[in-house]
């Protein structure tokens, strides 16, 4: 995995070390496989987690990126629990996304109940918008880019998603990415203090819920994504004659 000054063609940027692989793990694996450079950009290193070091999340989150295929796994270095979006975040970002210059950047949805995942789909925007200003950062003497497009994994249920993205033949891999983050969850043995992500059964409702989504769009597994903004659909028979759940 090459940490350089590599171009992406996709960056998910999420809040925490295991964040990217709960919610969209699936859909990483599908694009690397179809040739799109890839990365993930944590913003924190999870530091505030009542299982594991920051040392054995960095290990497992570089763990995960091998299985991911990841080009790029990079940390934003903010503090776990108190990500803002301040001057000093927005420019840390803005010059990330100036460095590897993302097309697309995927992160959370500015609803989710967790204050980190909020205020990092609201910096995700604001880096995004200010990344493609020629004047902002100036000083820094790395140029504007345009501005990426945004879509955000859904969290909720309340949340309609604008598209489902088929990952059946990736579930495998996503499950596999997931369990790299081994402090994260359910193990024999292990004395830690519970949490509801360490639960016995936890790994199997993200499997369920993957499946849940597939099912709307009549696959295996999917992984849902919210866009803000308008679509721009070159052939709409195309788009509308895919496979889907029409019983829905």
């Amino acid at each position: 995995m090459n940490e350089t000054n590599i171009e992406l063609d996709v960056l998910a940027v999420f809040s925490h070390p295991d964040d990217a692989e709960l919610t969209m793990a699936g859909t990483l694996i599908k694009l690397k496989a179809q040739g799109y450079r890839t990365g993930v950009l944590d913003a924190t290193r999870g530091e505030m987690g009542t299982r594991g070091t920051p040392e054995q999340r960095t290990e497992e989150a570089q763990a995960a990126a091998r299985v991911l295929g990841l080009d790029v796994r990079l940390n934003l270095e903010q503090p776990d629990g108190h990500v803002m979006v301040t001057d000093e975040t927005r420019t840390a970002l803005v010059r990330v996304l100036r460095t590897h210059k993302p097309k697309v950047l995927f992160t959370s949805h500015w609803d989710d109940p967790h204050p980190d995942h909020a205020a990092t789909a609201r910096l995700v925007r604001e880096a995004a918008r200010l990344a493609s200003m020629r004047r902002y950062d100036e000083a820094a003497g790395l140029a504007q880019i345009p501005m990426p497009m945004i879509a955000h994994a859904v969290y909720s249920r309340l949340v309609v998603p604008s598209f489902v993205v088929d990952i059946s033949d990736f579930l495998a891999g996503k499950m596999e990415a997931i369990r790299a983050h081994a402090s994260q969850f359910y193990r024999v043995g292990v004395s830690e203090p519970e949490t509801r992500i360490s639960a016995k059964d936890f790994l199997a409702q993200i499997e369920v819920r993957a499946r849940y989504y597939g099912s709307l769009i009549g696959t295996v597994a999917g992984e849902p994504f919210y866009v803000r903004e308008a679509l721009n659909v070159d052939d709409p028979v195309a788009l509308l004659m895919r496979p889907m759940n029409i019983y829905s």
